[in-house]
């Protein structure tokens, strides 16, 4: 399928939003972060649908996926976008700057822009800094500067892309705080770590600290019909059949559209596609879940036993140390277990995604899905 499915209503009120927000909406413009699972449309949704929206708006925009490659530089791969785009506003006018002039108040004539600084150079010691260049930009193209950077709990890694979150929040205060700002500097976050995503908006050493986190908004039934249209699909299931084998595959676009080609595959003349595509579903289903709770078996029975816990609970779990909860453990192990115990393999699973921090003390599954496949198989659930 070559196309792409669009999302244009719900990114022009989020580009609205962050341009022109109201009063409730101000807390946005000191940082967005969107946090969502895996391969559900996140960065599609960002490159397809939300930068151009806010490129209508006349924004100027920056945008940088720290898992576009493998380097453990992701400062450097942060400030080379921003110097990219630098490089793109200056001399002859180009797409950036057409963008900007339809917007704002720049001359329609204007055939040469410059920023007169030292791109190469900037955020480097000796160079122009990250606040000045900002600054500059913004003040001479009246226009807001959006950076948005996904997979953004990979800056969680490095002393490097710590220092420069805090170099984007100092030029997040540059510019924003400025009584006769023309323009703003926003920056938006996103990550699929969505504990490690949280926690740059959480914990007070962050630089984006009390930044706004907002879930990603999954793809939804406007989505499944648009597929189902699609003329290479030849043999589909009923469309109640489809959008209950999305929301089965935890809304996850590619595993959905891989079944679906099976499905066109393997289907036998006469059989009911419904009945077909469930079957590919559960295998398919079983699967996925299978990458994520295969994790448990290496971080051992505590573990297994610590997340059954947390997944038996609708609304997070809590009171993960009590001493009732140590003998609970106990029970199940046949041993005893140790208050350390517990906390070191509860920042393991944290670690690699499986919980998350809810709220002070209380823990969930990061997944949804991850965790209603947990309870069947638990419960011995039938589907």
């Amino acid at each position: 399928m070559a196309d792409i499915y669009h999302r244009r209503q719900m990114a022009e009120e989020l580009a609205e939003r962050l341009i022109n927000p109201g009063m409730l909406d101000r807390p946005l413009q000191s940082g967005l972060f969107l946090s969502g699972m895996r391969r559900t449309g996140k960065s599609t949704f960002l490159k397809e649908d939300l930068i151009p929206a806010l490129e209508r708006h006349g924004a100027i925009v920056i945008y940088v996926d720290l898992w576009a490659n493998d380097t453990p530089d992701k400062a450097g791969m942060i400030l080379n976008a921003i110097r990219a785009k630098l490089k793109e506003l200056q001399g002859p006018v180009g797409t950036v700057l057409d963008v900007v002039k339809r917007v704002t108040k720049i001359g329609a004539k204007a055939s040469v822009f410059s920023i007169d600084m030292e791109v190469s150079k900037v955020g480097e010691k000796g160079g122009v800094t990250l606040p000045d260049a900002i600054t500059k930009v913004v003040d001479k193209t009246k226009a807001n500067v959006v950076l948005i950077v996904d997979e953004v709990q990979a800056c969680l890694d490095t002393d490097s892309a710590q220092g420069l979150m805090r170099a984007l929040k100092a030029t997040r205060d540059a510019v924003n705080i400025r009584p006769d700002t023309p323009g703003h500097f926003l920056f938006i976050g996103t990550g699929s770590h969505r504990s490690m995503v949280n926690e740059m908006t959480q914990r007070r050493k962050e630089a984006f600290f009390g930044a706004a986190t907002r879930e990603y908004q999954m793809l939804d039934e406007g989505f499944v019909t648009w597929v189902l249209k699609d003329k290479s699909v030849s043999i589909k299931p009923s469309l109640a059949t489809a959008v209950e084998a999305f929301r089965a595959l935890g809304y996850r676009p590619e595993p959905f559209m891989e079944s679906l080609e099976i499905l066109n595959q393997v289907v036998k003349r006469g059989e009911s596609a419904d009945v077909a595509f469930r079957s590919i579903i559960w295998t398919k289903r079983a699967a996925l879940a299978d990458k994520e709770i295969n994790e448990l078996d290496r971080l051992g029975p505590l573990a297994q036993v610590i997340f059954g816990s947390i997944a038996a609970e609708e609304d997070g779990a809590k009171g993960l140390y009590a001493a009732e909860q140590l003998a609970s453990y106990g029970r199940t192990l046949g041993r005893d277990v140790r208050t350390e115990e517990v906390q070191s393999k509860i920042q393991e699973l944290v670690q690699v995604n499986l919980i998350m921090k809810r709220g002070y003390g209380t823990y969930e599954v990061t997944d949804p899905f991850v965790r209603e496949v947990w309870i069947e198989r638990e419960g011995n659930i039938t589907i």
